[in-house]
């Protein structure tokens, strides 16, 4: 295992809130693998990059030598999470929960080594639970303190109701953390209360209560709303090559290094180099390619990764780039770098510079598949398949 310092590094990275981060140090320097857990509810199987933000930081605790504990809340599903709801969540079927709980592992075991991790069911113990236990589990929280809760707080004020088995959810996440004797708890920035939840009912049960690390809610394409298949704005785990490779391309260029943190498991010095070539004033273009090639290789392979360019354009308007195209040199003649619009026009994919202006204005050029930016230069050497419109394509290589 690496050194504390190197250790908490990697752990931090990322991450929202550490609390507390001296009791965390303490569990580190205790030598032994610590036990991390994170739950989900098997609520909706089909996960995008937004979920993976937790998954990867579990495979990071793996990496440095500690058990994932990967609880799959069948029960609580029943119940339905609260968290930031306006109304009563409906519970799922046993059906339900058990189709979506195969699904999630499929996915997560793209990110996760299967072999350092346990796979668990909150059933296992709450299913064993009788009603004289879970009086007594309910006993050790106040409906003052529940309210408190910001979902709970809001609802109560706007005479909107609250079913009392939704108060048990935060009381059986926590005491998950109790029958797993949890060290640390991940979770996203909105389970915070629930996550404390599991710290209180520790110590009322005699333990060592977690550490706890929230991790951030990731933006979507649209660079301002939170990842999400309702919004469109996702990139789904199960998505093609092509389709990831053209929606990583398309990422606003200032989201591209909050990417990189999350999702990418390079080190951070790496990263900053990458950076600091872009404010030299590389293209962020080459290093959204850097990054959606590591994404892309995640979930399928590296094969895939590298010839996702190749298929990205049948997911966008201007139809599948073909495998054999035409091959057009432009010449720079004496200028250092030439604008988009020049290369469109010395490579004969537009008459002229009007063509040019009007193609680029009604966003149909891409590169690689990927939607292009209007102030895109060309500089010796570059090389890339630029499509004007739906038919008029080439692998453009940029010469002396």
């Amino acid at each position: 295992m690496s050194s504390i310092e190197d250790a908490l590094a990697i752990i931090k990275r990322g991450v929202d809130e550490l609390l507390p981060e001296e009791e965390l140090v303490a569990k580190l320097k205790l030598g032994r693998p610590l036990r991390i857990k994170a739950g989900f509810d098997p609520t909706a199987p089909d996960l995008h990059l937004g979920h993976t933000v937790l998954i990867n930081k579990l495979r990071q605790f793996q990496d440095l030598g500690h058990e994932v504990i990967f609880l799959i809340g069948d029960f609580t599903g029943k119940i339905g999470d609260p968290t930031g709801k306006s109304a009563t969540r409906p519970p799922l079927t046993d059906e339900q929960i058990a189709a979506n709980a195969v699904t999630y592992k499929e996915q997560v075991f793209k990110i996760l080594d299967p072999v350092k991790t346990r796979v668990v069911f909150n059933s296992e113990w709450m299913g064993k639970m009788t009603a004289a236990d879970m009086i007594r589990l309910a006993g050790q929280y106040t409906v003052a303190r529940m309210l408190e809760r910001d979902d709970f707080d809001k609802r109560y004020r706007a005479e909107q109701s609250i079913a009392i088995h939704e108060f048990l959810y935060p009381l059986v996440q926590g005491y998950d953390s109790v029958a797993l004797e949890a060290d640390v708890e991940l979770g996203g920035t909105d389970q915070k209360f629930n996550l404390l939840m599991g710290r209180i009912l520790q110590k009322g049960y005699g333990q060592s209560p977690q550490a706890i690390l929230t991790m951030p809610i990731l933006e979507g394409l649209d660079g301002v709303q939170k990842m999400s298949k309702s919004l469109g704005n996702y990139i789904g785990v199960n998505d093609s090559p092509g389709e990831m490779y053209t929606k990583l391309l398309s990422i606003p260029d200032h989201l591209l290094w909050r990417y990189f943190e999350l999702l990418s498991l390079r080190p951070l010095d790496e990263v900053a180099g990458y950076k600091a070539a872009v404010e030299a004033g590389e293209n962020p273009q080459d290093y959204k390619k850097i990054l959606a090639e590591e994404i892309i290789t995640r979930f399928h392979n590296e094969e895939a990764a590298k010839s996702a360019h190749k298929s990205a354009g049948n997911r966008v308007a201007l139809g599948e780039i073909p495998e054999n195209v035409p091959r057009v040199e432009v010449s720079l003649g004496d200028q250092a770098q030439l604008p988009m619009s020049s290369v469109l026009r010395l490579a004969g994919l537009v008459k002229n510079g009007a063509a040019a202006r009007d193609v680029m204005g009604r966003g149909a050029v891409f590169i690689d598949g990927a939607p292009a930016q209007a102030d895109t230069v060309f500089s010796l050497g570059d090389e890339c398949v630029m499509q004007a419109g739906k038919k008029k394509i080439a692998q453009i290589v940029i010469t002396k």
